[in-house]
């Protein structure tokens, strides 16, 4: 961006906000030590002392603040007209120091303090990567539900056809050689079904015929 473009933006062209943001002085020592801060937006009610200009040394409390020129006023720093009516005199922020903060607006001294706002949700446990969360048991139901209330439901388990259903140990063999048979019907051709079903009819052979009389 163009040095005069920032310019612009900064002091001519500057919003509200970015004015109110420039509107800043440096804090004493003793509120930078307490506060870890160098800095603080004034507001009227803060105690300020001049350090440099023609009223160096003078201290008072803020009186009015004029956003638009980034000046205070304070209290008791009056100039003369010449018809002997007085006026305040404006001074730029940056040629003060706060002394003592105005602590009637507590969220200002909340973000002072750099302490979280009431309203802003607090930050979510951290959970180690790859480890999902362990359903709760309902004791009355014997139902596993999810943190959170949703449900869960293990799918059943369907044993493929011809395979017996029996616990892991002792029979387990007998188990899988039936399931094995089963499947080995079960994949066994129509053609071949058909070819023993008319073998065994031919081994029968016909009915015999009853005894003349």
């Amino acid at each position: 961006m163009k040095p005069s473009k920032m310019r612009n933006r900064q002091i001519w062209q500057a919003s509200h906000s970015t004015r109110s943001r420039q509107l800043g002085a440096a804090l004493s020592p003793d509120l930078r030590s307490r506060h870890s801060r160098r800095s603080v937006r004034v507001v009227a009610g803060d105690t300020v002392r001049v350090v440099r200009g023609e009223y160096k040394d003078v201290e008072g409390h803020v009186s009015r603040v004029f956003t638009l020129g980034g000046r205070i006023a304070i209290e008791g720093v009056k100039k003369e007209k010449g018809k002997g009516e007085k006026f305040d005199v404006q001074i730029h922020s940056t040629n003060v120091v706060v002394t003592s903060l105005n602590g009637d607006d507590s969220r200002r001294m909340a973000r002072i303090r750099g302490e979280r706002g009431a309203g802003s949700p607090a930050p979510a446990a951290a959970r180690p990567a790859g480890k999902a969360p362990e359903p709760a048991a309902d004791a009355a139901t014997s139902t596993k539900y999810w943190p959170g209330g949703s449900r869960y439901d293990p799918p059943a388990s369907t044993p493929s056809a011809g395979k017996a259903a029996s616990p892991k140990g002792a029979g387990t063999a007998g188990g899988e050689a039936a399931g094995a048979a089963g499947e080995a019907e079960a994949k066994k051709a129509p053609g071949e079904a058909k070819a023993e079903a008319k073998g065994e009819a031919k081994a029968g052979g016909k009915k015999p015929r009853e005894a003349d009389a």
